[in-house]
Parts: C-alpha cells; sequence; structure tokens
C-alpha cells in the first residue's frame, strides 16, 4: 500500500497536472499482433521507468527521512566510532522511523486517492491531485516561510489561497532545506556533550605532557560510556519523533 501511495506521489511531482493514463500503463505482451499505436506503449512504459528510477530520490525528500538520517549521522561523528553503526544499520531505522512518522500521511493517501483509483471510483489524474493534498499538507507544516518564499519568489508565483494551490516543484525543494536546516540544529546540540569530553581529555593530557597521545584514545571510550549511561539512542530517536509533533 505505502508503495503504492509512494509511487503516486512521484508520478504527480514529476507530471503535475498532465499526468494520464500513460504514466501507470497497462502493458499487454501478445504474439503475433500488431499495435494499434506502438508508439504509445513505448512511451507509456518509459515514462514508467523513470518514474520507478527517479521516485526514490524524489520521495526521500519529500518525507520526514532526510532529517532523522542525518541526526543519525551526526550522532555517529559525534562519537567518533567512524563506521559503528554502519551505514546499513543507520540507513534501515531512518527507513523505519520515517514510515513510522509518515505513517498517518500515508494512510490517508491511501484512503482519499489509492484505494477510490483502484476501485475505479477515480481516473488516475484524479488520484495523482488527491495524493498531494495530505503530503502537501505535511510538508507545509514542517516548512519554515522563509524557504517557502524563497522558491516562490524565484518562480515569480502569486501568494497562494492554500497549501494545495503550492506546486510541489516549489514546496519540495523548501521542505528539504528547512529539514536540513533543523536537522543541523539537532546536531550541534548532540555535538556539544561530546566536544566538552574532547576538550577535557585535550587539556588533560597536555597538562600531564602526553602530547604524542593521541586524544581521541582516551575520549573514545568516555563519550561511549556516558552516551550509553544517559539512554543515547532512546534520547535522539525521542527527539526526533517529538520534532515532528503536530
Amino acid at each position: 500500500m505505502w508503495l503504492a501511495a509512494f509511487l503516486l506521489m512521484a508520478s504527480i511531482f514529476l507530471f503535475g497536472d498532465q499526468a494520464s493514463a500513460a504514466v501507470l500503463p497497462n502493458i499487454d505482451i501478445s504474439i503475433g499482433g500488431e499495435s494499434e499505436e506502438p508508439n504509445t506503449s513505448a512511451l507509456s512504459l518509459l515514462l514508467l521507468i523513470t518514474v520507478l528510477s527517479i521516485a526514490p530520490a524524489i520521495l526521500v525528500l519529500m518525507t520526514s527521512f532526510t532529517r532523522i538520517v542525518v541526526v543519525l549521522g551526526f550522532v555517529r561523528m559525534s562519537l567518533g566510532t567512524q563506521t559503528s553503526p554502519p551505514n546499513q544499520v543507520i540507513i534501515g531505522l531512518a527507513l523505519f522511523l520515517t514510515l513510522f512518522i509518515m505513517a498517518p500521511t500515508l494512510s490517508e493517501v491511501n484512503s482519499t486517492a489509492l484505494q477510490p483509483y483502484l476501485r475505479g471510483e477515480m481516473t488516475q489524474t484524479e488520484a495523482l491531485e488527491a495524493a498531494a493534498v495530505p503530503m502537501k499538507e505535511f510538508m507545509a507544516k514542517h516548512t519554515r516561510e522563509k524557504d517557502l518564499l524563497l522558491f516562490m519568489r524565484y518562480a515569480q508565483m502569486e501568494r497562494p489561497a492554500s497549501v494545495e494551490d503550492i506546486p510541489l516543484t516549489v514546496l519540495v525543494p523548501a521542505f528539504a532545506i528547512s529539514e536540513l536546516k533543523t536537522a543541523f540544529q539537532m546536531g550541534f546540540m548532540i555535538f556539544i556533550p561530546f566536544l566538552i569530553i574532547d576538550m577535557i581529555v585535550s587539556s588533560t593530557l597536555m597538562a600531564m605532557g602526553m602530547m604524542m597521545l593521541p586524544p581521541m584514545m582516551i575520549s573514545l571510550p568516555f563519550k561511549i560510556l556516558l552516551f550509553v549511561l544517559v539512554d543515547g539512542w532512546y534520547l535522539v530517536v525521542k527527539s526526533a519523533l517529538l520534532s515532528f509533533n503536530p
């Protein structure tokens, strides 16, 4: 269900209001027959492949994934553990947290757009437009007005009457840079306690004359110990979830 909802959103972003039945074609393979419109079938297949190839990059920027994966990356850098946890673990955790946070929005997309389309109550264009509304509401809720105005002024747009009137080509990049700013703010707060530990260890080693001993070797166990004692992963995930509260 969520994969189909994601595919709908990728289609509406790429093709906008001009999306048609060619975006999600019905592919019929026959032997010995001649297609009445061979060019249309080839174009439909090309459009479908384009949507599937670009969809992951688009959908990463339309959900909470960006903020979460950047924050988790800052946690690893501040600890100084380099490849622990590995990238697969960080991306996997970020993906499942994203599905958890986006569940209400994707459920609304499913109920208002995907299921009516599958029952034949909506055309594909109507389903794509209906699916865009919940996603626009989610992104607009977490987009700074300054970032949105930047792209609206560049596109020379008039002030929209509602969120539904904002095109995704404007809202998605504004949402992306807003998420990056928020993630870096959270990352800065994560870095502070570990930076203090590094400074204390470095000053202590220098006072003891151990200038040749890398401070990282001494501070790393203390940073890991502090992170475990305060239940750091719980606090980080809790902060990420609370940052998306309405």
